[in-house]
């Protein structure tokens, strides 16, 4: 497990499953209120990062299987509120409890962290910015955007997302 901000908020993030797929967890340390993102593998892993906290909400970046493989082992054992975009709700293991909206705010503690809806990679394909930190699932992929061959996928559409919505957020991010 790597710590990415520590402060008032801590982020850390750990590599699951055989992709090495990113999962994020956002903590507000006064009040112990945590946010997961992407409950991608091995469920037993994700639980003990989670001991002692109140995980309220399990976000996801997109449908893909790789990314949502543990979602249905960690909210039953958490009872964390699961959202997801609509556009993927399809994709899903299980049903959310609530849809994500572009521009959305989730809180955790005292912290916000906003939705930013970048279709491309699927159609439901979100990402999740605080201050200067973007979670972007696989929008983005190192030196460019995410895969597009996919059902549902598509690399005009994923361009537009990223022109669009995030090389309009802060240099800093």
């Amino acid at each position: 497990m790597a710590i990415v901000r520590d402060g008032p908020y801590r982020v850390t993030t750990f590599s699951v499953g055989p992709y090495d797929n990113n999962v994020y967890l956002l903590t507000d340390v006064k009040a112990r209120e945590a946010l997961l993102i992407d409950a991608a593998n091995e469920a037993p892993r994700i639980l003990k990062e989670l001991e002692g906290l109140h995980v309220s909400t399990i976000l996801t970046t997109h449908g893909h299987a790789d990314h949502v493989q543990a979602l249905t082992a960690v909210r039953g054992s958490t009872g964390a509120r699961f959202a997801c975009h609509p556009d993927d709700e399809k994709m899903m293991p299980i049903p959310p409890d609530h849809r994500v909206g572009d521009g959305e705010v989730f809180r955790f503690g005292d912290r916000e962290l906003r939705a930013v809806h970048t279709p491309g990679h699927t159609p439901g394909s979100t990402c999740f910015t605080i201050d200067d930190l973007l979670f972007s699932g696989d929008t983005l992929f190192p030196g460019g955007p995410g895969n597009t061959s996919g059902p549902g996928a598509s690399f005009p559409t994923i361009i537009q997302s990223i022109r669009r919505s995030l090389f309009t957020l802060p240099d800093e991010t």
